[in-house]
């Protein structure tokens, strides 16, 4: 794994409370946020928006492990623990942080990538069907993968990739159910168009007047 960049974002004490500091705050460019376990106390804090939206759209996205310097409290290191976005403008308006211990392992989710044309989709005509996109892991925070990846150049037509079938390195245990499908090889079929039957038409049946003499005994 790639050393990665030590990422710090200096924050300041959130002394107020309630949504009118909270719009204040983002008004300032800044997302109030709340820092939780470790060795301390939870810790009410706000930092400036721009930086913490660069650390979500980076490659590591929510389970990237950054320094918080927070004024008057000290400098930990922390990740997201969650986050509330904005439906209407998409942004990151609130976000609660863990607060790391060194050596201890914590449990997080991480996104699936398959790589790899499967045999099956190139020799055979199937299609290469992704069931499962993230699975949850446990492991110590300077080891959380950006991706797990399956190669699935060796799938043929009907065979299943598993939970159970995924390779990680040494210190990262996978706490998805190993059942689980992660994808599969399926078959092309073609639809079946049925064609309708021809409608046989059918003689109305002859009416038969009757007869002067059978009207008279009638």
């Amino acid at each position: 794994m790639a050393e990665r960049e030590q990422i710090t974002v200096r924050a300041e004490l959130r002394a107020g409370r309630g949504k009118n500091d909270s719009r204040r705050l983002r008004a300032r460019g800044m997302v109030p946020l709340t820092i939780y376990g470790g060795e301390g106390e939870a810790v009410s804090a706000a930092a400036p928006l721009r930086e913490l939206a660069a650390i979500l759209r980076s490659d590591s996205g929510h389970n990237t492990i950054f320094m918080l310097d927070v004024d008057g409290v000290g400098a930990s290191e922390v990740l997201f623990l969650d986050r509330q976005i904005d439906p209407v403008k998409s942004r990151l308006i609130h976000a609660d942080l863990r607060r790391l211990v060194k050596g201890q392992e914590i449990e997080v989710t991480v996104r699936l990538e398959l790589d790899g044309e499967p045999t099956g989709v190139r020799d055979e005509g199937g299609i290469l069907e992704q069931h499962l996109r993230q699975v949850e892991i446990r492991c110590r925070p300077n080891i959380i993968p950006d991706a797990i990846h399956a190669d699935v150049s060796a799938l043929r037509v009907h065979d299943v990739l598993h939970v159970s079938d995924l390779s990680v390195e040494e210190g990262v245990t996978i706490l998805t159910d190993p059942e689980a499908v992660v994808a599969t090889c399926a078959v092309v079929r073609e639809e079946e168009v049925e064609v309708a039957a021809p409608v046989e038409e059918i003689a109305e049946p002859e009416v038969i007047g009757k007869g002067k003499k059978e009207e008279e005994e009638a």
